[in-house]
């Protein structure tokens, strides 16, 4: 994937960079993956806001991704990489022997009419799903299981990889892209390479509306705010937040303040928390 970048014809093309989607070969998903997408705008089911900054955004379609990666000992041809708009990672479209169809996340330099394959002795190979067990240490790896047969639930997002560094009894030892070290049962499935479209982590918004067409609603700093509104509201002109050390709307301590539940099951499995 290349970026394109724009002079500044306008305030909003000053800074702005697109994808230039060459990666991409088809603009027409697969309509037996694809299911309605419903938009929850941060409400709860009375209507009232939880979650805040959330709303509006372009309409579209949820593609529906294999992460189990469970067809066994099935090969499974590249036919097509397309876009996925709630992913910044590409997807690609398997058509695996037995006639199924199926979309994976897209691996670096995976490329249309290569063949991928799940099990437990498939050769290393880019976009080959296996156990941790059964791949060498230094492998790099995405897509990768917490628990046996649950899917893969961490590593999925566009350029990241993780790298098996220790095998130990029935535990596998990662460094993940946050830099966190922890360890995961070796039966846990995970997929060669690292995920594609890596220069997304590149890409400057520009501008306001750009944000609007993902579904993020503005953003306001507490200090401008109202006492009501905000810890930090309220003052004569410019004024700091009149605290010791910032808090989030409700009090509670923010910016550096551990939210990690101490008490959380798998704090046992992280060897080296992320910076």
């Amino acid at each position: 994937m290349t970026i394109r970048l724009y002079k500044a014809y306008t305030p909003g093309t000053r800074n702005r960079t697109v994808s230039t989607f060459t990666d991409i070969t088809t603009n027409k998903p697969e309509k037996s993956l694809l299911k309605p997408k419903h938009y929850y705008k941060g409400r709860n089911n009375r209507g009232i806001i939880t979650s805040r900054h959330k709303g509006g955004g372009h309409k579209k379609k949820y593609r529906i991704i294999d992460f189990k990666r469970n067809k066994i000992d099935i090969s499974g041809k590249v036919a097509e990489i397309e876009y996925d708009p709630n992913r910044n990672a590409r997807i690609a479209l398997l058509h695996y022997e037995d006639g199924e169809k199926k979309y994976i996340l897209h691996p670096r330099s995976l490329n249309i009419g290569s063949k991928v394959i799940s099990g437990p002795n498939v050769p290393i190979e880019v976009g080959n799903a296996l156990p941790l067990e059964q791949i060498p240490l230094g492998t790099a790896v995405h897509n990768i299981e917490i628990k046996p047969q649950r899917g893969g639930q961490i590593v999925r997002a566009a350029g990241t990889y993780a790298q098996i560094v220790a095998k130990e009894g029935k535990f596998i030892t990662l460094k993940l892209p946050s830099s966190e070290v922890r360890i995961i049962n070796n039966q846990c499935y995970a997929t060669i390479g690292q995920v594609g479209n890596i220069d997304a982590s590149n890409i400057t918004i520009g501008k306001a509306g750009r944000n609007r067409w993902l579904g993020k609603r503005p953003t306001v700093r507490g200090v401008v705010m109202n006492p009501i509104d905000h810890p930090h509201g309220g003052g004569e002109g410019r004024s700091p937040i009149g605290k010791t050390h910032p808090v989030t709307p409700w009090g509670k301590p923010a910016l550096g303040q551990k939210t990690r539940n101490r008490k959380k099951y798998s704090n046992k499995y992280i060897l080296r928390r992320r910076k």
